[in-house]
Order: C-alpha cells, then structure tokens, then sequence
C-alpha cells in the first residue's frame, strides 16, 4: 500500500548469537548465586533452587519483555524495521554483593541466634526479598529524574566502585574456582578471552560463550567419565529431579516477608549504592543505544528495570535486574527484538519450571565462570574508558574500600575455621573491616572528594567529607561492628576493644576537621584572588 510503513522484521539471524550472549549472561549469574551460597555459606542448595530462583527468573522476564515491547513500540514510532531491543538480566555486580553481603551474612547471624538451618535459610530469603524491593522502589524514584541523578553522582566515584567490584569480586572470586579445575577453566577462558574480548571470530561462527561452555563441557565430561578429572561430589549427590516444578516459592505471595523489613535496614548501604549504580548504568545504556541509532526514553528505561526488580523481589528473588551496557554490540550481531524474547522464555522456563537444577548440575562451573572474568575486564575497561584521565585518581582510590572487602571476606573464612591472629594482626584485621564497612558509600565519598579536589572546587570537597563524618556517625560507612549494623549517633553502644581511638566519633571527628580545612583553604584562595584582581 504506497505510503505505509515498512514492517519491523524483528527477528533475523543476528538474534541467534545475542540470545546465546545474554542467556548465557543470566544463566551464569544464576549458577553463581546457587553455587558461592551453597559453596560459602553452607545456604541449603534446595532451598536456594526452589525459593530463590523463581523469582528472580521472574524479574528477567517480565523485564525483557518489556523491552521486547518497547522495541516493536519505537518500530512503529520510527517507521525503522532494525530497531534493536534493550538488552536486560541480572546484574552481576548485585549478584555478590547480595551472596557476601547480604544473603550470606544474614544466614550465618540467624544461625548465630540459635534458628535452625531451614529457619535461618528462610529468614535470610526474606531480608533478601526486601532488599530487592527496596532497590526496585529506589530506581522508580530515580526515574523521574534520572538526569540529576547522574549529574549528582561523580562519574568516578560510582565507576570507580564498579571497576573494584569487577576485578576484586566478578574476575578475582570466579578465578578461584576456575583455577580449582584448570583443564575445564583455563581452556573455556581462553575461548572466551580471545572470541569476546579479542573478538576472534570462533571457526563455523560459533557464539563465543556457546563455544566455551560446550567445549569445557566435553572436556568435563571426558574427563569425569574416565576419571582423569575428579567429579564434583555435591552436584553428584544432588537429585536435580526433586527441584522440579517448585511452588515453594509462591509463599512470597503472602507477603510474610515484610516482618523482615528490621533486619534488612542494615543491608541498606550495600544495596541502596548498587541499585543507583544500575540507575546510571542505565542512562549510560540508553546514551548508548541512542548512539547507535535507538531512542529511547531514559525514564521509561529506568522505570522498566524498576518495575522488574520489584517483580522479582516480591516473588522472591534476590537480584535485582539492570540493562545490559551491550545494546550496541547487540545491534552489532543482527539482534532485533527475537532475542531478548527468547531469553525471557528460557529463563523463564528455566526458573519457573525448576528445569534450572537440571542446568546447574550438567554445566560445570569452571566452564561458565569465564564469561564473568570476561565482564569484570568489560566492566573495568568501561570505567577507565568513560572517565576523564584527569580522575583516574579518583577511580583508583574508589577501589581501595572493595579491595579491602575482597580481602575481608577470605580473613573472615580464616577466623571461621578457628584462626587466632595476634594482637598487632588483629588490630589490621580491624582496620580492613572498618574500611570495607559500606564500601561502595565509601568508595563513592572518597572518588567525590578526589573528584572535587582535582577540579579544585575545595568547597564541594568539603561537603563530601561533611557527607562522610555524617555517614561515619551512623554507620552507613566504617561500621565497627562485626555484622555492619548501623547505628545512631546517641546510641553507638559499646565497641569491640580494637576500636579504642578509631571509633566512629574519632572518625567523623577527622572528617569534619577536612571539611573546616578545606573550607578554610578556600576561602583563602578566594582573599588571594581578590587581592591580585585588585
């Protein structure tokens, strides 16, 4: 018919490799999850596979097919017929930081109360499910005003967090274990550095991570079966058919859940600095994708990760959802809108089915953990990329407080299995958990004041540091405590014995002393310019 638009062919052969790369993407946060909560804390892996996963599957697909919507949505506004839609999944910086320090620690302290391990299990679940909420309900906020939100926010200071994230946890942990099984590991990781980050085509165009993960598969299969490679016995000893079909999780439709909302007040520092890292990464995906030739509305992107975090985590998930910053590497491939369809029905099926335990057992790990040391380098070249080389500073020493956590966290196994450091070494001990107390507020507090100082803008420098003596005071950042518990500034309580001279008061003490001297220091320049202009 003259004059009508043409019709959005969304899908084509590009979608095949986009669908592998952000299946993939979501499986491998998945296996992660399960995997450092059954394998570090001793979490209950039934448990994990029949309450956890569902809902957090749930989230990616009611995200994706959103976007696959607001895909065929811009088609029709636009008239194109290549409109690529928005990537979505899990969001792997999230998916630590929620095992390590929330789900975890919320485990081990029900445990230290006396609940029995299924009681504990379930307690720490629903301080899970309201950190997630409270995450989704905080990126809706943001979506209204998105753009303040990332002209507030030193650019430095939250990559900065991020790329300590991405080599400290996404690339530093997953090596652990690849590096426990080599034969599988190193050979998956080298198909994945050379075929994603080196872009090297992989012969008879196989998708990058499809090829590592089938070729360290047979390599593990091979070996197991001929007992040249030992098997994993947890996984052996798990029956993935009594996983199927999990309604367990439909609990979370009660809504019990909300009596946790004390506890998970806490775990609001780590999780409140995560979701706005999602927030800008968003504005940053929807910039990049309007680059390459996508317009899409920033609010209306935001608001969709925001809808499809509080999806999840009402349904009981516990990782928050975010777009992924490939959209132009997506468009790239031939993607459309068939891929991340696709994705939103396998993983779907995957999670709501519990079809998932069968994927988790047959996929050996080492051969799917590449693909996370693939995006910590991706996320840690970002972070250097998109900031301005005179704030590399700034992203340097926004590292140090997650760095500090990463080491925290193996001290912490130490002291679990019966460590006793000596007085001086216990002092340090200290000094690193105060440090990785609320890290990512931390690491952001202290890029801003390095931002600010390199701008040589001394008044906003003091006001960072006012920001941090007033986070000290309530423990959002360098919590003395054990369990990182916040506080007020009336009622801090009685302090473990290292902390003599190095509590909160003496730390926000020295942060206001900076906030006066640099505002001091201003003031005097500010005299000096008057004099050499008069």
């Amino acid at each position: 018919m003259p004059g009508a638009s043409p019709r959005y062919r969304w899908a084509s052969p590009g979608d095949v490799n986009a669908f592998f790369g952000l299946a993939l993407d979501n499986l491998a946060d998945l296996v992660l999850a399960v995997s450092l909560l059954a394998a570090v804390f001793d979490y209950p892996l039934p448990f994990a596979l029949s309450h956890l996963v569902p809902g957090t599957a749930a989230g990616v697909v009611v995200g994706d097919l959103l976007f696959t919507w607001m895909a065929f949505r811009l088609a029709r506004k636009t008239g194109r017929t290549d409109v690529t839609a928005m990537p979505l999944g899990l969001d792997t910086p999230s998916t630590f930081g929620m095992v390590f320090f929330v789900l975890g620690p919320a485990f081990s302290v029900a445990l230290g109360a006396g609940m029995e391990r299924e009681a504990a299990a379930r307690h720490a679940w629903h301080v899970g499910m309201c950190s997630i909420v409270a995450s989704g309900i905080f990126k809706m906020a943001c979506a209204f005003f998105a753009g303040s939100v990332r002209r507030v926010v030193p650019r430095a200071g939250l990559l900065g967090s991020l790329a300590a994230i991405a080599l400290a946890l996404i690339t530093f942990l997953p090596l652990l274990e690849i590096l426990g099984s080599p034969v599988v590991g190193l050979v998956s990781m080298g198909i994945v550095l050379a075929s994603l980050t080196a872009r090297i085509p992989f012969p008879l165009r196989v998708p990058g991570a499809l090829a590592a993960l089938l070729v360290g598969g047979l390599i593990h299969v091979a070996g197991t079966s001929t007992g040249w490679l030992p098997a994993d016995a947890a996984h052996a000893a798990f029956d993935p058919a009594s996983a199927l079909w999990p309604t367990e999780w439909l609990a979370a439709l009660r809504f019990e859940w909300l009596q946790a909302w004390g506890d998970a007040v806490q775990y609001l520092p780590i999780v409140i600095p995560f979701a706005l890292g999602t927030v800008v990464g968003g504005i940053d995906c929807t910039e990049s994708a309007a680059a390459a030739g996508d317009e899409y509305h920033t609010g209306s992107i935001i608001g969709v990760e925001a809808i499809a975090t509080i999806v999840a985590g009402a349904c009981g998930g516990v990782i928050q959802t975010t777009p992924y910053i490939g959209h132009p590497a997506y468009k790239a491939m031939g993607g459309r809108a068939a891929y991340t369809l696709a994705t939103a029905i396998v993983i779907g099926t995957a999670g709501l089915t519990g079809t998932f335990a069968y994927l988790y057992q047959a996929i050996p790990g080492p051969a799917i953990l590449p693909i996370l040391v693939f995006i910590g380098l991706e996320i840690t070249a970002q972070s250097f990329h998109a900031t301005p080389q005179r704030h590399y500073p700034a992203v340097a020493i926004a590292c140090v407080p997650a760095l500090a956590a990463m080491a925290t966290i193996q001290a912490d196994k130490l002291l679990a299995a019966g460590a006793t450091p000596a007085a001086d070494l216990a002092g340090e001990l200290f000094s690193m958990r105060v440090l990785s107390a609320g890290f990512i507020v931390t690491s952001l507090a202290w890029a801003g004041l390095v931002t600010a100082l390199i701008d040589r803008r001394l008044l906003q420098a003091a006001a960072w540091c006012l920001a941090a003596a007033t986070f000290s005071l309530t423990g959002v950042i360098h919590s003395p405590f054990p369990d990182g518990r916040l506080f007020l500034p009336w009622a801090i309580g009685t302090l473990p014995a290292e902390a003599a001279g190095r509590g909160p008061l003496e730390l926000a003490t020295a942060y206001g002393l900076l906030a006066l001297l640099f505002a001091g220091w201003h003031a005097w320049l500010a005299g000096r310019t008057e004099e050499a202009a008069s």
